[in-house]
């Protein structure tokens, strides 16, 4: 019996969904910054998400174990690092430009790695990262050549994105996905809720209205658990590049929503800054294999 074209397709669809739901985050949350401190705003946001997780995957915890709470905890520390840099960033920038400035950890990571001990990085990686340059230059620089807090603190945060990757490669490639995740966004509220008591006021009840909490819902229930299981279940049954493409999506859907629902306005130099940014992260993705994979299948189907 031949599959449903629906089936075929539906781990695509998963991941262009989650590519969709982050994308629209950016905007979601610049406006619940003005609402929300930064710090408290991330540690309900990955405290409910751990939640959802676990009553979701409530029969599994049990297979948790020292070392992988130990590795995912690491793990759930940096991304709390690269979220609250990002948070911080986006305060100051437009979601648009944090959008594509964070994708910069795609072009970063294979350097890293290399750093490690682990793979050089090929021609095409290193031909990302100088586009990569050209388009943060383009999309930062201002005409005296400096580049402003929140761009950098974006910025900051990409690395740091980077370097929570290869953290999880290396500490968690052998666990449960999804009890990792737990682990990670519980280890990740922990640090939120310490750096939130120390340094911020928590906001009063009056801040808890109808569109706030819409937003919180979007943050908390979307963009961390459903948009994960989508990103985990796409991810095993499509092609590395052809998700990489997918995900990549994240940030040109992201200057999308800041447009039609922020009114961020795109300059031609913006513009080309996000496109050669793009064709970086695809570059350093995918080395453009999926274009010569179908050269050969052509090749293949004149002969």
């Amino acid at each position: 019996m031949n599959e449903k074209p629906i089936s075929r397709y539906l781990p695509q669809i998963a991941l262009l969904s989650a590519a969709l739901i982050w994308g629209l985050s950016f905007v979601v949350i610049k406006n619940a910054l003005d609402v929300f401190p930064p710090m408290y705003l991330l540690a309900i946001r990955f405290t409910v998400a751990a939640v959802l997780l676990a009553a979701v995957f409530h029969k599994q915890l049990k297979k948790i174990d020292k070392s992988m709470l130990i590795n995912a905890g690491v793990a759930g520390i940096c991304l709390f690092a690269a979220y609250a840099t990002q948070t911080f960033g986006i305060a100051e920038t437009t979601p648009g430009k944090n959008a594509f400035l964070t994708a910069v950890y795609c072009v970063i990571v294979p350097f890293l790695f290399w750093m490690v001990g682990g793979e050089r990085p090929s021609i095409w990686n290193i031909a990302a990262a100088l586009l990569c340059l050209l388009g943060i230059g383009l999309v930062s620089m201002s005409d005296g050549l400096s580049i402003g807090r929140g761009d950098l603190l974006t910025l900051i945060g990409g690395f740091l994105y980077a370097v929570h990757i290869v953290v999880l490669s290396r500490r968690c490639n052998n666990y449960d996905a999804s009890l990792v995740t737990i682990i990670q966004f519980v280890s990740a509220g922990v640090c939120a809720w310490v750096v939130g008591g120390l340094t911020e006021t928590f906001p009063p009840a009056s801040a808890f209205t109808g569109d706030s909490l819409w937003g919180l819902a979007y943050l908390c229930i979307l963009a961390s658990a459903v948009a994960i299981l989508f990103q985990t279940y796409g991810q095993k049954h499509t092609s590395p590049s052809t998700a990489s493409i997918l995900l990549s999506q994240e940030a040109v859907l992201g200057v999308a929503c800041s447009t039609l629902l922020y009114g961020e306005v795109l300059t031609t130099r913006l513009l080309l800054g996000f496109a050669v940014i793009f064709v970086a992260v695809i570059t350093s993705e995918t080395k453009w294999s999926f274009l010569r994979s179908r050269k050969k299948a052509h090749e293949g189907a004149d002969a």
